[in-house]
C-alpha cells in the first residue's frame, strides 16, 4: 500500500522534539558512540565517530569538519564546512550490541558556516527536487528493489548456484538474508519481500515504500548493513552493477508514485492501465529526458555492462505494461487498487548515488507534468533482443551505450545542470570522465588474447 499524506520536512519544534528524544534514547540504552553519515557525490558512505556528551552542542551548532577533503564539497579556501544532524534519521545500529559498545547513526545535512546549506551535498540536491514538488502539491514516494552478490574466496565466485526464487540446499544464502533483513528492521528500516535472484549468488531485498528522502537514506544505511553482515559471515557482497559476464548483472529496479495529499496522483480508475494524466506526463518526462540522466542512474564504467549484456536490462528509452524489457514499466499487480498504482524505472544501478539519480528521476517526471508532455505508445516487444536499427525503425530512442556516450549527453544538457547545480555538475562530469579515460587506457585480457600475434 502506497502511503498517503507522507511528511516530507519537519518543522522547527517538531525538530527540537525529535532532538529531546533522541538525547533521551542515548541515555536510556547507553549509547556509546554517535555516527554522523553522509556521503560523497558517488554515493560512498563516509562517517564521524562522535561521543554522547558532544550531541547536544552538535545540534545546536553543528560539527565542523574540511569539506575540501570530500572530493567535489568545497575548494581548500572554502574548507569549513558543517555536519547539521537530522535527528529524524537517529537509529541505533544493529552490531556490537553484545560488546556493550552500542552505537546509533544519524545522517546530515551539511552546510556552510553562515548556516547555508553545501549545494554539493548529495542530500540538498534530492531535497531541492522534493521542495519543487511540494510546491507543485505532491509528495513523492519511492521503493526499490536491490539487486546484489554474495561471493566467496580469494578469487571471488558465488557463494552457491541457485537461481530465480531457489531455496539454497546450503542454506547459506536464505541465513544471510535472514541476518540482513533483521539488521535492517533492526534499524526501522522495513522490507516486503527477499528472495534468491536469478544467477547464482546473487539476492535481492525489496525496501517498503516511504518517501523520496529517507529511502535514500535507506538505501545507503542497506549496503552498510549488507557488506556488514557479509563482513561478519566471512563473504562479500558487491553491489557492482555487472561482476561477472556469464551472469546477470545487479540493478536497483525502483517504483516511484505522487501522492496530492490522500490522493495517489497517479491513479485513473476510468484509465486501461489505472493510469492518470499526471502519470503519463511523468512517464512522458523521464523518456524525455532518459539520455541526459543516465550518467547518473548509471555512474560506472561497468553499468553499461549490465545495460548492454544484462538480461531484461533498458537499452531503450520506451515504456511498457508488464514489459520487463522496457525502461519505465506500469506493473499489473492490483490494478484498480488507488494507492498501488506506481511506475517501475528499470534502469537504476544498485551502486547508483541514490541522491542524486532519483533527484534525476523526479525532476524528469515534474518537468514532464510542467510541460504537459505528451507520451506514446508502449511497447509490446521484448525491447532488449531487439538490434539497434530495428529500435531506430520502431522509434525507440537508444540509450547510451557506454559511459562516454552518457557523458557526452550529459555534458550538452542544460536541464541536469540545472537539477545537479553547477558545483555538481561540473565536479562530476569532470570525475566521471577521468574515470572513463583511465579505463581506456587499459589493455585487456581480450586484446592480448586476440591481437598479441598481430
Amino acid at each position: 500500500m502506497w502511503p498517503p499524506g507522507l511528511t516530507m520536512l519537519t518543522s522547527v519544534v517538531g525538530m527540537n522534539s525529535q532532538q529531546e528524544n533522541v538525547l533521551r534514547d542515548v541515555e536510556e540504552r547507553d549509547i556509546r558512540f554517535i555516527r554522523l553519515w553522509f556521503t560523497d557525490l558517488f554515493g560512498e558512505l563516509k562517517t564521524v565517530m562522535m561521543s554522547p556528551a558532544e550531541l547536544e552542542t552538535a545540534f545546536d551548532e553543528g560539527v565542523g569538519f574540511d569539506g575540501s577533503s570530500i572530493e567535489g564539497f568545497s575548494r581548500v579556501s572554502e574548507s569549513d564546512t558543517l555536519l547539521q544532524p537530522d535527528p529524524s534519521t537517529y537509529q541505533p545500529l544493529p552490531f556490537d550490541v553484545e560488546d556493550g559498545l552500542q552505537t546509533a547513526r544519524m545522517f546530515c545535512d551539511i552546510s556552510m558556516p553562515d548556516g547555508n546549506p553545501l549545494y554539493a551535498d548529495p542530500r540538498q540536491v534530492l531535497r531541492r527536487q522534493l521542495n519543487k514538488a511540494a510546491d507543485a502539491g505532491f509528495e513523492c514516494v519511492a521503493s526499490p528493489e536491490i539487486e546484489f552478490y554474495v561471493l566467496k574466496g580469494d578469487e571471488p565466485e558465488p557463494v552457491d548456484d541457485g537461481g530465480y526464487f531457489d531455496q539454497s540446499k546450503q542454506n547459506q544464502a536464505p541465513r544471510f538474508r535472514r541476518q540482513a533483513v533483521s539488521a535492517l528492521e533492526y534499524m526501522g528500516i522495513v522490507t516486503e519481500f527477499s528472495h534468491h535472484e536469478g544467477s547464482p549468488g546473487q539476492q535481492e531485498i525489496d525496501l517498503r515504500h516511504t518517501d523520496a528522502l529517507t529511502m535514500a537514506d535507506n538505501v545507503i544505511a542497506f549496503r552498510y548493513v549488507v557488506k556488514t553482515v557479509a563482513e561478519n559471515n566471512g563473504v562479500l557482497a558487491t553491489f557492482m552493477p555487472k561482476p561477472f559476464r556469464e551472469h546477470n548483472g545487479s540493478a536497483m529496479h525502483t517504483h516511484f508514485s505522487l501522492f496530492e495529499g490522500e490522493d495517489n496522483a497517479f491513479h485513473d480508475p476510468d484509465d486501461e492501465y489505472s493510469l492518470s494524466k499526471t502519470a503519463r506526463q511523468f512517464i512522458a518526462g523521464v523518456i524525455e529526458h532518459a539520455g541526459e540522466i543516465s550518467a547518473v542512474t548509471n555512474q560506472w564504467v561497468n553499468s553499461y555492462k549490465r545495460l548492454q549484456f544484462g538480461s531484461e536490462a533498458p537499452t531503450a528509452a520506451t515504456w511498457g505494461v508488464s514489459n520487463r524489457s522496457a525502461m519505465v514499466r506500469v506493473p499489473t499487480y492490483r490494478l484498480h487498487k488507488p494507492v498501488s498504482r506506481r511506475i517501475e524505472v528499470r534502469t537504476i544501478d544498485s551502486a547508483a548515488n541514490p541522491y542524486l539519480a532519483y533527484a534525476a528521476i523526479f525532476a524528469a517526471g515534474l518537468h514532464g507534468i510542467e510541460e504537459g508532455m505528451e507520451l506514446g505508445e508502449p511497447a509490446v516487444d521484448d525491447v532488449y533482443s531487439l538490434t539497434r536499427r530495428e529500435r531506430r525503425a520502431m522509434g525507440y530512442k537508444d540509450l547510451p551505450g557506454s559511459l562516454d556516450e552518457a557523458l557526452r549527453v550529459l555534458e550538452k544538457s542544460e536541464f541536469m545542470a540545472e537539477v545537479l547545480g553547477e558545483q555538481v555538475f561540473e565536479f562530476f562530469l569532470r570525475s566521471k570522465w577521468d574515470e572513463w579515460h583511465a579505463y581506456e587506457d587499459q589493455i585487456t585480457p581480450w586484446e592480448l588474447a586476440n591481437n598479441l600475434n598481430l
